[in-house]
Parts: structure tokens; C-alpha cells; sequence
């Protein structure tokens, strides 16, 4: 090989390198909230790549507290939460030099479920507190019908477990029966498939077959309801973040926080924040 063909050889490659560092593929890792994580942010994320094809996400929706403890350990470059963040937490993530930081991305209510043939059409808070913690074993307790009452929660990891604790039962324990399910969608099948069922979910699940929402306090759980805060079961949603987003993160929180995101939180029927 001359000289001069040495040097184009040399001069494709160095093309050919340089070209796959420009189209090489980004990775998002976002870690946490089901609520978030289930239906949300992956249609968010979908909407996302549709811009940028060259992004591809990791998305791992397993509770509230392991999205907060993805952010302390780095192994995610955004948390989801649909609860605060600890004051344990944040000490925690000092003590490890990270700047827990929190981005209301849109804003859900917490519905009260039952099954379609339930006759209960609305609960007083206090009432749906007694249900969960026990207190009140049978519908008749509340105004219903003879039946033991089948509660279905989210599980210790979740912050809807916990932001309901505080919201509807004023932090009194959960009931012994009551059964924990990992994630939204098994806590409205199960209601779904037992008349004597009654859960709750984010506004993303509210259409499920066979469930019914209840008015809290006379209340239905909706959008103008969230924003105007009449409805007493509602909390905001979160990104997390180590300091303030950069680079890839930063455009998807941006996105997100975008038309085009708030649009997606919108379809999803949750509550847009801008």
C-alpha cells in the first residue's frame, strides 16, 4: 500500500469513528415511583425519542423509595417520587455529598375505588380511614351493604402507600388484612374482580373495567378538583435529581415540563402543572 492509499484508508476511518461518536446512542436511567413510572414517563419517554431517536431510556417503577435511594447511589440520572422526600433521606444524601434536589413535573389525586356493583357512590375521609386501618371490617360499617370488607394497598416501598397513610388515615397504621400489591394496576383488578374490594389509585387507573370511583367528602377526584383543592387526597409528583439536572436529564425534565410533556400528563389523566 503507497503512501497516498494509506492515507485515505486512514482518513475513512477517522471518518467512520468520528461519525458513530455523533449518532452513538444516549442512555437515560430513571428509577422509582409506579405511579410515575407505569404509564407516564415511558409515554413521555416515547415522545421524547420521537425528537431524539438517538436516546434510549432504562425505566424501573418499583416505589417511591427506590427512586429516592437510585439518586444517593447513582445508579440513576433522575428519581421518580409520589411523596416528599424524607428529612432522613435528604440527611442521608449529605452525608454521601449528594444535593437531593425535587421537580414537580404535574400533580395526580389519589381515587377511592370499589367494585362497579358496590352500592357506596361516596365516603366521608374519615370513613375511607376506617376502612383502611381496620376499623371498619364490614360495608355496613360505612353505609353499605353486609360484606367483609377485601382492602388492597400499595406496598411499603411505595409513596402512595404512605401519602395515603398520612392524607386519609391522619398516619394511624394500616389493618392487618389488608393486602399489599406492587403497583396500581394489580390493586384495580383486584377490585375489579371483588364486589367486596375497595383500593386506591392515581387518576391514571381510574377507567379500569369494573371499578367505580368514590367522591371523598362529597368531592370526585378530577383536574379542577386537584388545582382548586377541594379534593383532600391529592399530592404532587416528582423528578429527582442529584443538584440540578444536566445535559440529557436536563432536556427530559424539560421536555417533560414542555406542552408536548404536560400533554402526555394530561392523556394519562393526571394533572398538568403548567
Amino acid at each position: 500500500m503507497n503512501a497516498s492509499t494509506l492515507l485515505k484508508a486512514l482518513t475513512l476511518t477517522t471518518a467512520v469513528v468520528v461519525g458513530s461518536s455523533v449518532v452513538a446512542a444516549e442512555k437515560l436511567v430513571i428509577k422509582g415511583s409506579d405511579t410515575l413510572g407505569a404509564k407516564m414517563v415511558p409515554q413521555i419517554a416515547e415522545a421524547f425519542k420521537a425528537e431524539n431517536p438517538d436516546v434510549t431510556f432504562e425505566i424501573a417503577a418499583e416505589g417511591s423509595s427506590t427512586g429516592v435511594k437510585a439518586i444517593i447511589t447513582d445508579t440513576a440520572d433522575l428519581g421518580m417520587s409520589s411523596r416528599d422526600v424524607k428529612e432522613q433521606e435528604i440527611a442521608d444524601a449529605k452525608s454521601k455529598g449528594v444535593d437531593l434536589q425535587t421537580i414537580v413535573v404535574a400533580k395526580d389525586a389519589i381515587a377511592v375505588i370499589v367494585n362497579e356493583k358496590n352500592p357506596i357512590s361516596k365516603m366521608s375521609v374519615e370513613q375511607v380511614g376506617a376502612l383502611f386501618t381496620g376499623k371498619a371490617n364490614n360495608w355496613v360499617a360505612v353505609g353499605g351493604k353486609p360484606g367483609s370488607v377485601s382492602v388492597y394497598t400499595r406496598n411499603t416501598s411505595s409513596g402512595t402507600y404512605k401519602v395515603f397513610q398520612t392524607l386519609a388515615m391522619n398516619k394511624a397504621d394500616y389493618g392487618d388484612q389488608t393486602q399489599k400489591m406492587a403497583g396500581n394496576e394489580q390493586i384495580a383488578a383486584e377490585v375489579a374482580n371483588n364486589v367486596n374490594g375497595v383500593g386506591y389509585v392515581g387518576l391514571a387507573y381510574i377507567d379500569t373495567p369494573g371499578v367505580k370511583v368514590i367522591k371523598v367528602n362529597g368531592v370526585t377526584p378530577n383536574n379542577k378538583n386537584v388545582n382548586n383543592g377541594t379534593y383532600v387526597l391529592a399530592r404532587p409528583l416528582y423528578y429527582l435529581s442529584n443538584g440540578a439536572p444536566t445535559g440529557l436529564a436536563k432536556k427530559f425534565v424539560e421536555f417533560t415540563l414542555s406542552a408536548k410533556g404536560q400533554k402526555v400528563v394530561s392523556d394519562v389523566h393526571f394533572v398538568p402543572v403548567n
